[in-house]
């Protein structure tokens, strides 16, 4: 099979098309025709070298890609083999998604509901999850000011999307070109991250209070100076640090913290963020794709910040 192959860390150009042994699943395991695999943010900092501290250096060489949708051509001992054929979406546990075919745990496949497009459901795996439990966790309030951070990405536009429909009044920031997207999904404001004084601006939205909650995938300067625009006592959920380093909350704001969920619990926030596209109360964004052949151009334009939505790659 073809699959990108990663030798050793570094630019883009380390993502190299190969001809690779097609993998075999062993017990537990489906193997995928892979239709669609997406791409995350955190999936360039490991290729880089300089993945956030909670991720383990991979071993060499690897195929990169934790996410894939499509047919599952066989399964392993000890999985139902009503799984076989069946259109799914699934993990790999880190690695091997950027293939023609690739495996995954049978446990973690789920299969894709009713409604539903096969992209629509790769770009819901990783990002839908997260902020299902990113927006339970912050429990927004009907009337309340929410700050998005990268509103533009693919998690952030799910984000927008789910505290609007909680009545919030969303505010975005988000890089240049991309505020008109934003609030064709709910925000009531997008404001350009790269300009200064974007905070003060957030703050003179909400009438000088400032926000009642901020999303923060961020991290570095940015994250910080969202952080500002929080009003005393109000709330922050940190979840990633694209800009390089965590922010600096302050001791006005109440950072919400939470531990990772379990596989079981990934599974059902997962589930979740499908039915909600299948009622179609959640639309992802996918903002472009790419064939498996460029997938260095993929993590060039991801790194660049000239992306919107969710990034996928088509073997």
């Amino acid at each position: 099979m073809r699959a990108v192959v990663m030798e050793r860390f570094g630019g883009p150009e380390v993502l190299r098309l190969r001809q690779v042994e097609d993998p075999v699943p062993g017990p537990g395991q489906v193997l995928v025709e892979v239709a669609y695999a997406g791409i995350t943010f955190v999936e360039t900092q490991v290729r880089s070298g300089n993945a956030p501290p909670v991720f383990e250096t991979p071993t060499l060489p690897r195929i990169p890609g934790n996410g894939v949708g499509g047919r599952v051509r066989a399964v392993g001992a000890d999985v139902d083999p009503g799984l076989a054929g069946r259109t799914v979406v699934t993990t790999t546990g880190g690695e091997g998604g950027y293939a023609e075919l690739a495996l995954g745990r049978a446990q973690d496949a789920i299969p894709v509901p009713p409604g539903v497009s096969m992209p629509d459901a790769v770009a819901l795996l990783a990002g839908g999850r997260t902020a299902v439990m990113l927006h339970r966790q912050a429990e927004i309030e009907p009337g309340e000011w929410v700050l998005v951070e990268a509103a533009g990405g693919g998690v952030g536009t799910l984000l927008v999307q789910l505290a609007a429909a909680s009545g919030a009044k969303v505010v975005g920031a988000a890089g240049p070109g991309k505020a008109e997207l934003v609030r064709s999904l709910g925000a009531v404001a997008c404001l350009d991250y790269t300009r200064p004084g974007w905070e003060r601006e957030v703050v003179e939205l909400t009438g000088g209070a400032g926000v009642d909650v901020v999303f923060d995938g961020v991290g570095g300067p940015v994250g910080t100076q969202g952080m500002s625009a929080v009003r005393p006592g109000g709330r922050a959920r940190i979840y990633g640090m694209a800009g390089g380093s965590w922010p600096q909350a302050g001791e006005h704001v109440k950072v919400i913290s939470a531990p990772p969920p379990d596989a079981a619990r990934t599974r059902a926030l997962t589930e979740e963020a499908l039915a909600l596209a299948a009622s179609g109360r959640l639309h992802p964004v996918i903002g472009q794709t790419y064939p498996l052949a460029d997938a260095a151009g993929a993590h060039q334009a991801i790194e660049s910040r000239m992306t919107t939505g969710r990034t996928l790659l088509i073997p």
